[in-house]
Formats: structure tokens, C-alpha cells, sequence
């Protein structure tokens, strides 16, 4: 598919390119989802009031539309950080699904692992649309396009257990003023998910079918607009109608949906109350894990990397029992979430080693032990196969 500019008019886009109908539509449809994605009053700095708590305009933005994106979050230097471990971990990928190999023949990226690590798809495919992967929480097959001809058989989508693999993305994780934003939506003794690479690679990154996060309290009274918690997006070289993440706004408030009536309701697969994340360099997105969202194959030429890393309410997993879709099945008692949550203290040593003159953030549950998770060489054999221990709801 021709790489096409979705802020120029549709009549100049036309001009520029034989579309059929649906390609022709597809780009009406980017080009207005990023219109109202702009026109949303749900991005900006983080900024906090008076009195030093995160500001009620951006709470009050999130709680509303399910998302925000916060701009300017992560400066150069630590991108190029970043992106040089992303280049690395590409260069590792297995060379296929269930290889244990790279393209150079050395052991692929996560092959020693216990737990998740690699997910390899075909080009532009829906791997999880219309299946029972996940709870069947995917219930919508995405369109498909045709891959290039000279496409490979298998690319890499998504990292799990990323902390373990890259320290630019573990000094990330400490990061104190997003880490402040955690504290201000799940309460200061808020308690780790569980953290992604994703990668839609140019042309042939595949789509992430529409789906609600969660499946532990939809049909629980305690259930409100925040119980299953959010992810963080940290996007590297930003990110667009084409290749970005798309989220149906309030759909977090609005408890289980049934995602197979939207798209009839839709008539397609894009759903017609559904925005794009617009997002440059640097910006972090926060998206609600109970809003609708999912994206479609990455038929542009732009590349998005995004690094996730979600967080949950402590009383939305103390004494739960859950699992099986991000780690196995476990009972998240005290030891467990504190077991769990020692990546957040070695993140914030990292960081501060890497960035002394950063004011560090202090987590409460564990700030009389941060002397005994100091990220140290010691440390790397702690945190082998940590994200067997996520905290899945």
C-alpha cells in the first residue's frame, strides 16, 4: 500500500494514488480519527498544582476518556539509550517461531527463559482476532493485507520480561515523574503488571485485534472505571493513525463490552468511535487496560517501538487468585506482590546511577529496603525470568 500523508485532503490524497474503495476509505477513516484525536483536550507535560500532587486536569482527562499522553516525557539521550538496546534485541530475534536461534546462529532472544519472552507473527497478520487465545477477549478478525513479496516468513512483535533484557528500558521503569502519575491513578502502594517491547515493524507489523484488558472483576460490585488497571506507552520514535495504538474513548467506564456488536454496529473493523494515539518522540501514553483498543497491520513505512509497562491498584490483587495469560496461575498474597515488586526498586537504582542528578522516587512499600536492591552485576541473576511472577488480573 502507497504511503499516504493522513492530514492532506481526501481529494489530494485521491490525486495522488489509484485507491480502490477500501484503501480509499481506510485513509478517510486514519485521517478523522486523527482529527478528533487532536481536538481531544487529553494531552500535555506532566504538570502538577500547588501542592505538589499531579494536576487535576490531567486526572480529570483521564478518568474521563480512558487515556492521556503525556508529551515530552523522555529526552534524547535516554532514547538513544533505548535504541540501542532495541537495534540489539532485533539483531537476537529468534529466526522464526519456537526457534532457539538468531540469523547469526547464536541463542535467539529469550531462548534460555522460563517464562514468556518472544512473539513471533507472520507479516500483516491477526494472529488473535476471532480466537480463543487470552480468555477470547479477541473477538473481531482484523483485515489482512497482502505482505510484500520479499517479506520474511516470521518478524518480531513483542518482547516480554523486557527488564531483564535491556537496562535502558529497566532505568525506564524508574522513571520518577511517571512513576509520580502511577502513584496519583492507582495510590501510592501501587503494585507492578507486567512490561512489553512492542514492535510494528515498517510494512509489516501485524494487528493487535480490539479488546477490553482484564478479566478478574467484570462481573464484581467493586467494579469502576479503574480496577484492572493501565499501561504506560513510551514511544521512540512516536507514532500515528497508521502504525499507533487506536482506543475507544470512556469505553474504561462503561464495564464488558460486547466488541463483536461494535464492529457489526461499525460495519468493518474500524470502530467509528475509535481514536488514534498521536504521539512524537519521547511522549508517553497512559491507556486505561478496561478501554477498547487494538490496532491495525502497519501497512506505512514508519516504524513504532513502544515500550509498555502497566501497573495495578494493591486491593485490585491482594488475596487474588489469577493468572494465565501473563504468568501462571498464582495467589498474589504480600510476599508475592512484594517478590514482584523489587523491579520497580532495582529500576530506580539503575536510574539514579544513570541519571545522578534526577530527583529519585520513592516507593513507599519498600523504602526501608531499598538498601538491599541496589542494581549491582549480582542483581542480573535476581531478575532471570522475574516476569514469571507478573501480576496478571
Amino acid at each position: 500500500m502507497p504511503k499516504v500523508d493522513v492530514n492532506l485532503p481526501l481529494d489530494d490524497v485521491a490525486a495522488l494514488v489509484d485507491f480502490g474503495d477500501d484503501e480509499l476509505e481506510m485513509a478517510r477513516y486514519k485521517q478523522c480519527g486523527t482529527a478528533r484525536a487532536l481536538a481531544m483536550h487529553n494531552r500535555g507535560p506532566i504538570t502538577y498544582g500547588p501542592d505538589g500532587a499531579l494536576s487535576t486536569d490531567i486526572l480529570d482527562a483521564y478518568w474521563r476518556e480512558g487515556f492521556y499522553v503525556f508529551e515530552n516525557v523522555v529526552g534524547a539521550e535516554e532514547r538513544r539509550d533505548i535504541e540501542v538496546d532495541v537495534a540489539e534485541l532485533l539483531e537476537r530475534a529468534p529466526i522464526a517461531k519456537d526457534a532457539s536461534v538468531d540469523k547469526h546462529g547464536r541463542p535467539a532472544l529469550g531462548s534460555d527463559c522460563k517464562g514468556r519472552s518472544v512473539r513471533m507473527t507472520r507479516p500483516l497478520s491477526d494472529p488473535l482476532g476471532g480466537t480463543d487465545a487470552n480468555h477470547g477477549r479477541h473477538p473481531v478478525k482484523m483485515a489482512e493485507p497482502s505482505a510484500p513479496d520479499e517479506a520474511p516468513e516470521w518478524v518480531m512483535q513483542l518482547l516480554l520480561g523486557t527488564l531483564q533484557h535491556s537496562d535502558a528500558c529497566l532505568r525506564l521503569y524508574g522513571h520518577p515523574e511517571l512513576l509520580n502519575v502511577a502513584a496519583a491513578v492507582n495510590g501510592p502502594d501501587f503494585t507492578p503488571f507486567n512490561e512489553g517491547l512492542w514492535i510494528k515493524q515498517p510494512r509489516l507489523g501485524s494487528s493487535v485485534a480490539w479488546h477490553q484488558d482484564g478479566w478478574t472483576w467484570w462481573d464484581k460490585p467493586e467494579l469502576d472505571a479503574g480496577t484492572h488497571g493501565f499501561n504506560f506507552m513510551m514511544q521512540l520514535y512516536g507514532c500515528d493513525a497508521a502504525n499507533g495504538l487506536w482506543v475507544v474513548p470512556g469505553s474504561h467506564a462503561r464495564g464488558k463490552l460486547d466488541i463483536s456488536d461494535l464492529a457489526s454496529e461499525s460495519g468493518s473493523d474500524r470502530l467509528v468511535d475509535a481514536v488514534p494515539l498521536i504521539c512524537s518522540p519521547g511522549d508517553v501514553a497512559i491507556v486505561n487496560r478496561q478501554a477498547v483498543h487494538g490496532s491495525f497491520a502497519n501497512t506505512s513505512d514508519n516504524i513504532r517501538v513502544s515500550v509498555h509497562f502497566g501497573f495495578h491498584r494493591r486491593k485490585s490483587v491482594y488475596g487474588i487468585t489469577s493468572g494465565g495469560i501473563h504468568n501462571p496461575v498464582s495467589h498474589y498474597d504480600d510476599a508475592y506482590i512484594l517478590r514482584r515488586s523489587r523491579m520497580l526498586m532495582y529500576a530506580i537504582d539503575a536510574r539514579q546511577q544513570r541519571f545522578p542528578d534526577e530527583t529519585p522516587f520513592e516507593y513507599g512499600p519498600m523504602a526501608d529496603a531499598k538498601d538491599a536492591f541496589r542494581w549491582t552485576p549480582a542483581a542480573r541473576a535476581d531478575i532471570r525470568d522475574y516476569n514469571l511472577q507478573d501480576i496478571g488480573i
